[in-house]
């Protein structure tokens, strides 16, 4: 009989509201080789992480078993323009696990779509077109491959440059 390679992943963010002033973002993840959840804290409205904290339940790679303290060094940081690479250089500097940064990442991304949620709703009972999505997603460039509509080859995006 032969036997077939096979891998599945699932990822989720969500954020919800503890309270007027605070917000919680978490990122779960689950494939073949990893189960792991990175969790963060943002205050209103300054949208400064306030908390952080992940568990690598699996992983193949041992620096994702044990990244020690990393995760403190994001408690400050400001979830808007530069977040990315301020994060970048926080996380690198003091872990090898890629996959906790990238999951920082989702949780500030997270963060900001449930906030623009409203431009979102503000379209409601509209007739919507490709050049309004278009625009909006100019104007926020985060939308941007956050979902299959704002996803590269998708004709609501067409002709728009990737974030870095």
């Amino acid at each position: 009989m032969q036997k077939f390679l096979r891998f599945s992943r699932n990822r989720s963010t969500s954020v919800e509201e503890i309270d007027g002033e605070t917000l919680r973002s978490t990122c779960l993840l689950r494939d073949t080789l990893t189960e792991a959840e990175v969790m963060i804290t943002v205050k209103l409205p300054d949208l400064e992480i306030t908390s952080a904290s992940a568990e690598f339940r699996r992983s193949y790679k041992k620096e994702c078993l044990d990244f020690g303290d990393s995760l403190k060094k994001v408690i400050g940081v400001r979830v808007g323009p530069g977040m990315l690479k301020i994060v970048k250089g926080l996380l690198d500097e003091s872990t090898d696990c890629r996959q906790l940064r990238f999951m920082v990442e989702e949780c500030c991304h997270g963060v900001i779509l449930a906030l623009n949620k409203n431009m979102l709703k503000g379209l409601e009972g509209q007739d919507v077109t490709n050049e309004m999505l278009t625009e909006m997603v100019k104007a926020n460039i985060r939308l941007y491959n956050r979902c299959a509509a704002f996803a590269p080859g998708s004709p609501i995006v067409e002709g728009i440059e990737p974030p870095e």
